[in-house]
């Protein structure tokens, strides 16, 4: 289904900026400044057993929408997300992604659907996305994880950049155009491997709030141009 996704520019890295990173003391606040510089702003939540840290809520999804006219994005790790997903769709979420490693994960990208809401999948390090190819059809974005899950201030690991790549190769297979969002250990040594890789987009914590030129970091990550599909004659076999 069409979704708001199809709208973003796609000669350029977007920009899926995490409030896990901002003064938490002034969310509304934080959300409204750093929105010019956005394209989405990235909520993590978590049903505390997915990953032990509690995050985000429905709640806060909704103090913040009035701060901010950018999707928000919510990452929702949580093993049985579907009752999660709906929650955080009446609070306002534009993006949900729920994580392929989840129980009824199929469930919730309906339920995401239903609810009129785009919906991502999200892979953590160790899962192969051919295993998961049915529901990686239905989705409007992927989020690929490069750090360990629910960290942050962690640094990349080695094995994300082939892993883009190769879920980029696999999605022009199935001729999806949906964008690849890198999350975890987004820092200005990461960025441009991402998106030669095949990165569309990034979720920048520190590197953005804690920089002291906001605007000219956040331009200078939108310089950075994703690796163009392959076209079938360069994808050979498989």
């Amino acid at each position: 289904m069409p979704s708001f996704l199809d709208a973003l520019p796609d000669d350029r890295l977007l920009l899926d900026v995490s409030l896990w990173s901002a003064d938490l003391s002034a969310l509304g606040a934080e959300a409204a400044r750093i929105s010019p510089h956005a394209d989405l702003l990235h909520i993590d939540a978590s049903d505390t057993h997915f990953i032990p840290e509690p995050l985000f809520f429905p709640d806060l999804i909704r103090a913040v929408r009035p701060y901010t006219d950018r999707p928000l994005h919510v990452h929702l790790m949580a093993h049985r997300p579907t009752r999660l997903a709906c929650a955080f769709a009446d609070a306002g979420a534009d993006l949900i992604t729920v994580h392929a490693e989840a129980t009824g994960a199929a469930e919730a990208v309906r339920a995401i659907h239903d609810a009129g809401r785009a919906a991502g999948i999200a892979l953590m390090l160790d899962t192969d996305p051919r295993n998961i190819r049915g529901l990686l059809a239905k989705a409007d974005a992927i989020v690929l994880i490069g750090t360990p899950l629910g960290t942050k201030g962690t640094t990349m690991q080695p094995a994300a950049l082939a892993r883009i790549t190769a879920m980029r190769r696999l999605l022009d297979a199935q001729q999806q155009a949906i964008p690849i969002i890198a999350d975890g250990g987004i820092r200005q040594d990461t960025v441009a491997a991402l998106a030669a890789a095949g990165a569309n987009g990034v979720v920048p914590g520190s590197l953005l709030w804690a920089s002291h030129d906001l605007p000219g970091t956040a331009a200078w990550i939108r310089s950075h141009q994703p690796m163009p599909p392959a076209s079938p004659e360069r994808e050979g076999p498989r």
